[in-house]
């Protein structure tokens, strides 16, 4: 049984078709990457699957159960197994670091005061970074501000952690950095990962499987070397990074006398 499943989900906004009839599986322990153009819906994924939105048409499941007709009551304890890494971290500036990977064991947990402490210490030191709990996140780097947001995305012990664009902003040194933390995550906490990337160095390194949303619908499905010997245009012009003719057209018309 699949973790986490779309069933024929389609979802627009106004006249843009974001999702169009969309079949998915995540398999537990898997890491699951999802690529594809600025705007295609991927974030919109991530979002349906703990339950930020709901889609139009289809069904969105979690562990067995249909999450996407659920009161909020429900969707939060459901949501407390999802860690999410934003794609700007979302820290709260006027918490030191220690303090903002307590924040959800302080909002979900009755654990006492020393407890949460000693975790979000332990929590610190999973991402490398031991020395920083009180720190102000402005006094840290972009690379360090996106590890304490991780820290904090997996205080509460998550069966399952949501990236969005998580290398976005970084050097490429910090973005391998918090590639190896995907992957050691996944391994020691055996957590399944869902992560949403432009990045194709990062999406082949970290991925047990790579799908791409195009124009609502998902047009690849299949592993690193699947996808890098994938015969369809759209995609291999999205791995090579290379424009269309249709793309370019425009910018190779003479400018006139």
């Amino acid at each position: 049984m699949p973790l986490i499943e779309f069933r024929k989900v389609s979802k627009q906004f106004g006249r843009q078709v974001v999702l169009n009839r969309v079949d998915l599986q995540v398999r537990e322990g898997e890491s699951l990457v999802i690529i594809g153009a600025s705007g295609s819906g991927k974030s919109v994924m991530l979002k349906h699957m703990v339950g930020l939105l709901q889609p139009d048409e289809g069904e969105v499941w979690f562990d067995g159960k249909r999450i996407d007709n659920l009161p909020e009551r429900q969707l939060s304890k459901i949501r407390e197994q999802f860690g999410f890494l934003f794609q700007m971290g979302a820290l709260f500036d006027s918490m030191n670091v220690q303090d903002n990977i307590a924040f959800p064991l302080v909002q979900h947990t009755d654990k006492p005061k020393e407890e949460i402490s000693r975790l979000a210490e332990e929590k610190l030191r999973m991402v490398g970074l031991p020395d920083v709990g009180k720190k102000m996140p402005a006094e840290l780097s972009g690379g360090q501000r996106k590890r304490v947001a991780l820290a904090r995305a997996i205080a509460l012990g998550p069966r399952i952690i949501l990236y969005d664009e998580p290398t976005t902003g970084l050097d490429p040194i910090r973005s391998d950095v918090i590639n190896e933390l995907i992957i050691k995550l996944q391994r020691d906490l055996k957590v399944t990962s869902v992560i949403v990337t432009h990045d194709m160095h990062s999406a082949f390194k970290i991925a047990d499987r790579i799908v791409m949303l195009s124009e609502g619908k998902l047009i690849a499905d299949g592993t690193s070397q699947e996808i890098r010997d994938s015969q369809d245009p759209i995609v291999q012009r999205f791995v090579t990074g290379e424009a269309s003719e249709q793309e370019l057209a425009g910018l190779r018309e003479k400018v006139s006398e």
